[in-house]
């Protein structure tokens, strides 16, 4: 309908006024803004701990660092109900296949958390035969938590740094979407 099709639009036009004087009395935010809240406050991580570091990991479930009131709580040991892979210690080059296939397994969109100095460079392996130097060479990694180990406190920061990222995300749609907009049609459609 047109403007002038109204026949009292005085009401309307004062409404608005005292809205843009007074500003609104309710909060307004984007879909995304509230989808991307709950992902990253409800962080369910697939750990796959090999070593020391996943020794340190247990001590943030217990009562002393409490890991629940920041929203990690749930750990799974199914690639397929996980939003991030945490990887915690050494990795031989016998598990990379492993770690990549439950890697791909995960559903998108998907995290990882390298965990400790074996992880993200092989450690005091590094020279080894048998490590590999950086998951990031097997998978893309989002967040590198250094330390040998680290402490409980690094652990937190990490995760609340991954928390950053995906409430910076555009989950329906943009310029960090994977998906093209145009891939979601199917061949008859037209835009």
């Amino acid at each position: 309908m047109e403007y002038e099709d109204f026949k009292n639009n005085d009401y309307l036009e004062r409404m608005v006024e005292e809205l843009n004087r007074d500003g609104a009395g309710i909060i307004l935010s984007t879909i995304d803004e509230v989808i991307n809240w709950g992902r990253s406050n409800s962080l369910w991580s697939l750990t796959f701990g090999t070593s020391c570091c996943a020794i340190e990991f247990m001590s943030l479930g217990a009562a002393r660092y409490d890991m629940a009131r920041f929203g990690f709580e749930v750990t799974r040991n199914s690639p397929r109900q996980a939003d991030m892979i945490m990887v915690l210690g050494t990795i031989t080059y016998r598990m990379a296949p492993v770690l990549k296939r439950l890697y791909d397994q995960m559903a998108e969109p998907k995290y990882v958390v390298a965990v400790g100095g074996c992880t993200i460079s092989g450690g005091p392996f590094i020279k080894s035969y048998h490590v590999v130097n950086g998951i990031d060479k097997i998978i893309p990694v989002d967040v590198f938590i250094p330390g040998c180990p680290p402490r409980p406190e690094a652990f937190f920061y990490g995760m609340m740094q991954l928390q950053r990222k995906i409430k910076a995300e555009k989950f329906l749609g943009g310029k960090n979407r994977k998906m093209k907009k145009n891939e979601n049609l199917s061949s008859g459609d037209k835009e």
